[in-house]
């Protein structure tokens, strides 16, 4: 058996891994599951999961760009690139973000999202570009009418400028200006429409670089449309501190402008006494509401609020929230995620409550929930099974994918870098060619990996670092090699097939250690409940682990 070249490769693996990775009890196969067909039914079942397309991803025939308050160039654009129709949340989102209300967009991945929020923006700039372009010799910063775009890596980044460059007029050439701003895309020379970057890029920029702030004014100024994409990562753990930064100067930028407008005049240098004034209050007004945030944040926000100490003495806190909330809106938050748990203070859709309560939410009709048009398969393995049930899952797949049309994909997810350095060896030593993705590989080494296989097309095997975010067309099958540790790896790697309406199958591979939380999400897909509310229960399956982990170590 070819599998016995990559037995040596298996049993450092084993010895290599983690304490929970591949060590339970041998356990029986068990193939069959509910709502599953077999590998080589899923080419079959795709004629009728292409029956229920329409319903599950386009919005209603009735519906056109046009119809939703997109011009008629712009819709032109869209139609040359394939995109004839918008999908559901698309039709539901654009209207909103056209409107110029604070907009979040929770939906599930493969919806449309990112043409969610491009489309609107991109004919909102066009709009202002053409009502300014006959004022000659001036600086489009002056008009407030930059589009900024946050994304948490590089590779998301680049992705975005890609999709918004393919939409061109007429002759070719892209409606709007777009730049990166990230990785080794320096800062552009000439300002353009739709920048994009990720926080730390962008902060580096306005502090390091700008140290005299000379430029930092007004560029904050001349940002009219803020969208921050994967917003729940954003929000959330090391991105935290610096979004919030962000918005709190963009904020009190809005503040500024507010007060100039209500006064008849510019604001002066002089009024710095009021920036510390504001700054602070955006500090202060839930420092009693988030007492137990993560200590990093707690020192990052109190040395920002002794420096302001001084400046801000005597002012009783009423005023400061008089101050930040009665002020002129003059910019566009947007919010994108296709997971956004609500439950708790200091998750993302608690975050964006708190500092965003009156902005309007458009969720998408699977939001935490699994595609209908997705066919799920369930195996247990052990110690003893997990090589030959992973290869056979990868060949049955290729086998499945080969008398369809188009070019096969599969990706093959693991928790760790060392676990897909060990699957990726241990496919190669079974005969089958994988690319490798994970955060140990340089950055041009996991672009040349992507881009080959968006092209050519193989076995992908790779961290949740593709998991959120890259959109990888056409993947036919995804297997899970290590289970998912959370709700929201889950679903985004899941969410890499069955996208833009097409069918997809996913293989999950779990362990003794998981039984009870497959069994949740198993559960709560065929009672047709949000996913997230399985993982919400996620404390008890940790305490019956942890308990678990204590009986086998007393035994031992």
């Amino acid at each position: 058996m070819i599998l016995q070249h990559s037995i040596s490769i298996c049993k450092l693996w084993r010895l290599s891994s983690p304490p929970n990775l591949f060590l339970f009890r041998p356990v029986a196969y068990q193939p069959e599951c509910c709502r599953i067909r077999a590998f080589g039914s899923a080419v079959s079942a795709s004629k009728v999961v292409e029956t229920n397309t329409n319903e599950t991803f386009f919005a209603e025939e009735s519906v056109s760009w046009t119809s939703l308050g997109v011009s008629e160039s712009l819709s032109r654009a869209l139609s040359s690139i394939g995109l004839h129709r918008p999908s559901l949340i698309q039709a539901a989102c654009i209207p909103s973000i056209l409107s110029g209300v604070d907009v979040v967009v929770a939906a599930e991945t493969g919806s449309g999202k990112t043409h969610g929020y491009l489309v609107p923006l991109i004919d909102k700039l066009c709009q202002i570009s053409d009502s300014s372009g006959a004022i000659a010799g001036q600086d489009v910063r002056k008009h407030n009418r930059l589009s900024l775009v946050l994304c948490p890596n590089v590779m998301l980044c680049e992705q975005v400028v890609r999709m918004a460059n393919s939409l061109c007029n007429d002759s070719g050439t892209p409606l709007l200006s777009i730049a990166a701003v990230c990785g080794r895309q320096v800062w552009p020379v000439k300002e353009p429409d739709v920048m994009v970057s990720t926080p730390a890029a962008l902060l580096n920029y306005l502090y390091s670089i700008d140290p005299e702030r000379r430029r930092r004014s007004e560029f904050i100024r001349s940002v009219k449309y803020v969208v921050f994409d994967e917003a729940d990562m954003l929000l959330c753990g090391s991105f935290q501190n610096q979004v919030v930064r962000l918005i709190n100067m963009l904020r009190f930028d809005e503040k500024q402008l507010s007060r100039s407008k209500n006064s008849g005049a510019e604001m002066s240098s002089t009024s710095d006494l009021e920036e510390f004034r504001d700054l602070k209050a955006d500090y202060g007004e839930d420092e009693n509401e988030d007492e137990d945030e993560d200590e990093d944040e707690d020192t990052e926000v109190g040395e920002d609020k002794a420096n302001l100490e001084a400046d801000t003495k005597g002012l009783k806190r009423r005023d400061w929230r008089r101050v930040r909330k009665i002020y002129e809106r003059s910019k566009q938050y947007i919010f994108v995620a296709a997971t956004l748990p609500e439950n708790g203070k200091r998750t993302a859709g608690g975050v964006l409550k708190r500092m965003f309560p009156e902005a309007t939410w458009v969720s998408g009709n699977y939001l935490h929930q699994h595609s209908p048009r997705l066919e799920q398969r369930w195996i247990e393995v052990s110690v003893d099974t997990q090589v030959d049930i992973l290869i056979n899952a990868v060949e049955n797949g290729n086998s499945m994918a080969e008398s369809g049309p188009g070019v096969l994909r599969t990706m093959v997810f693991a928790n760790t870098v060392d676990a897909v350095e060990a699957v990726a060896n241990i496919l190669t030593g079974a005969g089958v060619e994988c690319f490798r993705y994970h955060s140990d590989s340089s950055l041009e080494e996991r672009t040349k990996n992507l881009l080959d296989f968006q092209q050519k097309g193989g076995v992908f095997v790779c961290t949740d670092a593709a998991a959120r975010g890259i959109d990888i067309p056409n993947v036919s099958h995804v297997i899970q090699a290590e289970f998912a540790t959370s709700a929201v790896d889950f679903l985004h790697r899941v969410g890499r097939t069955a996208r833009a309406g097409q069918p997809g199958l996913v293989t999950s591979l779990y362990s003794e250690s998981n039984r009870d939380l497959v069994a949740a999400i198993r559960h709560a897909e065929k009672i047709e409940e949000p996913v997230e509310k399985a993982f919400s229960r996620k404390r008890s399956f940790r305490n019956k682990i942890k308990k678990r982990g204590r009986e086998a170590s007393h035994m031992r």
